[in-house]
């Protein structure tokens, strides 16, 4: 797989689902990647990507934000509350809001800021003890205590389980969207991502179908 392959695998799936050249963002998901792979990307000229850790991605952004901006830089992994204001300051996108006391403190953050990254809540669809991620019972409460606080909420992620067929999930993340009035639907990986898009998905996060697999540490 490569940039362009999974360009025209995408651009396709929003054909395939009537929906306008251009209308679903692919996330190039950067985590654990050599920096030759991330640079050939950005030489090609796309300018949104993922990383899953904010110590990994203040190790080398900053040089490449210096070099290629404008650049668009997503948080996909888990976010630690004492990581947070690192988080604020490097990502433009923040995609795995789970829990009151993560939204209290980057309410607060945002209030000393003056600003604050766009918002995604991740549900757990799949109720996955080991996952994080709101419970889908649960979302429409959230939902709500995160706005009250004034955060910019755009939308929800999920990352469905492994061995389940990924459409039900992503039907069930596009009905709780939809019932709360947010338009952004981050799902849809490497393996899926074409039934995300038939699915309504405004944001797809790929990785090695773009980049190849991860090295395996020394």
């Amino acid at each position: 797989m490569s940039f362009d392959s999974v360009t025209a695998r995408l651009r396709a799936a929003e054909e395939n689902a009537g929906r306008p050249t251009g209308s679903v963002q692919l996330i190039a998901v950067s985590k654990e990647q050599p920096a030759g792979r991330v640079e050939s990307v950005l030489a090609a000229g796309h300018r949104v990507f993922g990383e899953n850790r904010v110590q990994e991605a203040q190790g080398k952004w900053p040089d490449w934000r210096a070099r290629f901006d404008p650049l668009t830089l997503h948080l996909i992994g888990p976010l630690q509350t004492n990581k947070a204001r690192a988080a604020v300051e490097l990502f433009d996108a923040i995609q795995t809001l789970d829990r009151p006391r993560l939204a209290t403190t980057l309410a607060r953050l945002a209030q000393e800021r003056g600003a604050c990254p766009e918002i995604f809540i991740q549900v757990n669809t799949g109720a996955e003890s080991q996952k994080a991620g709101v419970l889908p019972e649960a979302a429409d409460g959230f939902i709500a205590e995160a706005r009250a606080l004034d955060l910019p909420v755009a939308g929800l992620m999920c990352i469905p389980p492994v061995a389940d067929d990924p459409a039900p999930h992503f039907r069930l993340l596009a009905g709780i969207a939809a019932r709360n009035g947010l338009a952004g639907l981050s799902m849809g990986m490497s393996e899926d991502f074409e039934t995300a898009v038939a699915l309504g998905a405004t944001h797809v996060r790929v990785g090695s179908a773009i980049f190849g697999a991860r090295p395996k540490p020394e």
